[in-house]
C-alpha cells in the first residue's frame, strides 16, 4: 500500500531527528542507494562564474546589488568559450555557466550564441544558472543547446521565501522550475540548509518539494553568514549541530533516489573535507571551480569560499586526487540525468543495476505501512 503525504513527512521527520549513535548506519544507507543507482563514478561539472552583476537583493547573498564593496565584472563570450575548450581535458564534461541575476534583451541573446559556440566547438553538456526568465527565454535557450538549467528554489516556506527575497515569490520560482520541465531541460533545483526562521519542519518540507519537482538534479549548502548582508549576525538555524548537514543530504538521497546531487563548495567552508563527506554521503557528484583565478574573489556569495587562490587547472587536478583518495572514479560523458534519457543516453551508467532492498541490505522505509 502506497505511502501517504502525512506518512512520508513522519518519515523524512524522523530521519531527520536520528540521534548521533544511529547516523552512521543512515549515512551507509544513503552512500548504498547512492551506488546502487548511480555508480561509483563521478561525474564532474565545471563552475564557470561569469559575472557578478545582479539585480537583485537577496538578503543573505554576498554578490546582492545593494553591495558595494563588491567589484563587478562580467566575462567576455570568448573568455567563457577559451574555458570551455580546456574542460575536456580536465574531465569535466560540462559546463556550468553561472551569474548573478541580472537579465536583459541583449544578455540573453549574448548567452544564446554562446551556447550554440560551445556546443558546435567543444563535446560539453551546457547547464545554466542565471536566475528567472520567461519560459520564451528558457525555449530559446534550450533551442541553442542548453541541456539543463539550476536554480535552486532555497525555501519551500513561502513567508520565509518571500523575506529573504525582496524581489520575487515563491510562486514565480516554482513556475519557472515547472516551466524548463515542461520544455524538456533536465532541470535542477535545491535549497539552503539552516536560514535564519528555518525549523525541521521546514527542512522536512524542502526535500520533498524536492520529490515533488522530480528534479534531475538538487543542490543543497550550509547557509553561512556574508559579512556585508543584512544576515551577517544571524547564525546558522544548526550551528550547534553541523553533522546535521549530512544528516539532510543523506535523508534527500533516499527519497530522491534517481538524482545527482553534488558535493557542493559550501559543505567544505563548514567542515573540513565536508565535500569529501559529502560523497560518502549521499552525493554523487563534484563541481570544480573553473572560474579564471583573478575573478575568483569577487564571485564570494558566502565567506571563506574554498579554492579562491587556485586557478582551473589546480582545482581540476586536485579533484581527481580527492576521489582517487575516495576509491572513486571520475564518470565518462557528459553525465545526462538516468531519468529522463534521449538519444543515446543510457538508461543507467554501466554497471549499475536496477535498485532493491536485497541489493541494499535494508528496507528505505520500514516504519511507513505500504
Amino acid at each position: 500500500m502506497p505511502s501517504t503525504p502525512n506518512q512520508d513527512r513522519d518519515e523524512v521527520l524522523r530521519l531527520l531527528r536520528t540521534v548521533a549513535a544511529d547516523r552512521p548506519a543512515l549515512f551507509q544507507r544513503a552512500d548504498a542507494l547512492r551506488r546502487a543507482r548511480l555508480g561509483d563514478a563521478v561525474p564532474l561539472r565545471g563552475i564557470v562564474e561569469f559575472s557578478n552583476i545582479c539585480a537583485n537583493n537577496c538578503l543573505y547573498c554576498g554578490i546582492r546589488a545593494a553591495n558595494t564593496r563588491v567589484r563587478r565584472y562580467r566575462l567576455s563570450p570568448d573568455e567563457i568559450l577559451a574555458i570551455a575548450r580546456r574542460m575536456a581535458d580536465w574531465q569535466q564534461m560540462t559546463i556550468v555557466l553561472q551569474s548573478g541575476e541580472a537579465p536583459s534583451a541583449d544578455g540573453d541573446r549574448t548567452l544564446g550564441e554562446l551556447i550554440r559556440r560551445i556546443k558546435k566547438e567543444t563535446p560539453l553538456a551546457v547547464t545554466l544558472s542565471v536566475g528567472n526568465r520567461p519560459r520564451d527565454v528558457y525555449a530559446r535557450w534550450r533551442d541553442c543547446g542548453m541541456d539543463r538549467y539550476l536554480l535552486r528554489f532555497e525555501t519551500s516556506d513561502a513567508r520565509l521565501f518571500a523575506q529573504l527575497h525582496p524581489d520575487g515569490t515563491l510562486v514565480e520560482r516554482l513556475d519557472c522550475l515547472r516551466a524548463l520541465r515542461a520544455l524538456g531541460v533536465q532541470t535542477g533545483s535545491g535549497f539552503m540548509l539552516g536560514v535564519p526562521g528555518e525549523t525541521l519542519a521546514v527542512l522536512a518540507d524542502n526535500i520533498l518539494l524536492c520529490r515533488e519537482l522530480d528534479l534531475d538534479m538538487i543542490g543543497i549548502g550550509p547557509f553561512i553568514p556574508h559579512p556585508d548582508t543584512p544576515l551577517a549576525a544571524a547564525p546558522n538555524a544548526y550551528a550547534a549541530d553541523p553533522e546535521l548537514f549530512f544528516v539532510a543530504l543523506a535523508t534527500l538521497r533516499l527519497f530522491n533516489s534517481d538524482a545527482h546531487i553534488p558535493a557542493t563548495t559550501a559543505f567544505d567552508a563548514v567542515v573540513s573535507g565536508g565535500r569529501d563527506l559529502a560523497l560518502q554521503r549521499g552525493a554523487n557528484v563534484f563541481m570544480p571551480n573553473s572560474t579564471p583565478g583573478e575573478y575568483r574573489k569577487d564571485y564570494l556569495l558566502y565567506p571563506n569560499k574554498p579554492c579562491v587562490d587556485e586557478d582551473a587547472g589546480q582545482c581540476a587536478q586536485c579533484v581527481v586526487l580527492r576521489l582517487s583518495a575516495l576509491g572513486r572514479t571520475v564518470g565518462q560523458g557528459p553525465g545526462h540525468s538516468i531519468k529522463r534519457p534521449a538519444g543515446p543516453r543510457p538508461e543507467r551508467w554501466p554497471g549499475v543495476t536496477a535498485v532493491s532492498e536485497d541489493i541494499l541490505g535494508f528496507d528505505l522505509f520500514p516504519e511507513v505501512e505500504r
